[in-house]
């Protein structure tokens, strides 16, 4: 792992992307580049959250785990971040999260999130934003579970996991994702298989390729939409907090540091 303040490259999360000059500036000598390697417990809600996570590529799941059963809530790409709801209060639940598609990830720690949410409103106006959106995205995401078909819930995950994985090939297995669904595995299989024969998807050994996402998303219920546009208003910058920045100021984004 090399800190960031002593790489360059460019900025791959959308939240860090969204902050002016001087808040990148702010942020960047405290973020840390990290590999997300399958399967890593990122979080457990039984342990205080170090680290905040704003994931670069890759999928990471956040799960509701009880009594040995397993159930997502919510899954964040390179648009989000991993354990803010953290830096917002002790008393928020975490939920476990686990690295679903490996990448890379820039983290700080909790400590210095803190402190530059005090110190700086507009990262702190925009954590809140996207915190919101996750809670809805989870809210949302119970709805479904009781509301819509196993084909409908089928078509939301995959749309949403490639809107957050940014791809069309997703590395995923039928137990992986009958399990993470709370759905049977027989179910899962039927529907993709129905997907296929209509030319939606693609089957092979432990991957799914999307193939005519148009007609995948008509597919879908109408969650993964309101779970899209919660997050589209959430990466809204509001007109008040617009902030006039110098184009010279240099620091951690498109620009080298």
């Amino acid at each position: 792992m090399l800190a960031w303040s002593h790489r360059r490259q460019l900025v791959k999360n959308a939240i860090l992307e969204s902050f002016s000059p001087p808040e990148k500036a702010a942020i960047g000598p405290f973020l840390e580049a990290v590999d997300l390697k399958e399967r890593i417990v990122l979080h457990d809600p039984r342990r205080p959250v170090d680290y905040v996570h704003f994931v670069e590529s890759g999928v990471v799941s956040l799960r509701m785990v009880a009594a040995g059963s397993v159930l997502e809530t919510a899954i964040v790409g390179n648009q989000g971040a991993v354990g803010v709801s953290s830096v917002f209060g002790v008393h928020i639940p975490m939920p476990q999260s686990v690295v679903l598609f490996p990448g890379t990830a820039l983290r700080i720690h909790v400590d210095h999130l803190c402190r530059l949410v005090n110190e700086h409103p507009r990262i702190r106006d925009t954590l809140t934003r996207y915190v919101q959106a996750l809670v809805m995205h989870s809210a949302q995401t119970g709805f479904c579970g009781i509301r819509h078909s196993l084909e409908q819930r089928l078509a939301s995950w995959l749309c949403l996991t490639c809107d957050a994985a940014d791809r069309h090939v997703l590395p995923i297995t039928h137990d992986s994702l009958s399990a993470i669904l709370g759905l049977r595995r027989a179910g899962v299989t039927e529907a993709l298989n129905r997907f296929e024969e209509q030319g939606l998807i693609q089957k092979t050994r432990g991957v799914l390729q999307i193939y005519d996402r148009k007609h995948l998303e008509q597919k879908a219920c109408t969650c993964y939409g309101i779970i899209t546009k919660a997050y589209v208003s959430a990466a809204r910058v509001p007109t008040h907090n617009k902030q006039k920045t110098s184009p010279d100021v240099c620091c951690l984004g498109h620009r080298e540091i």
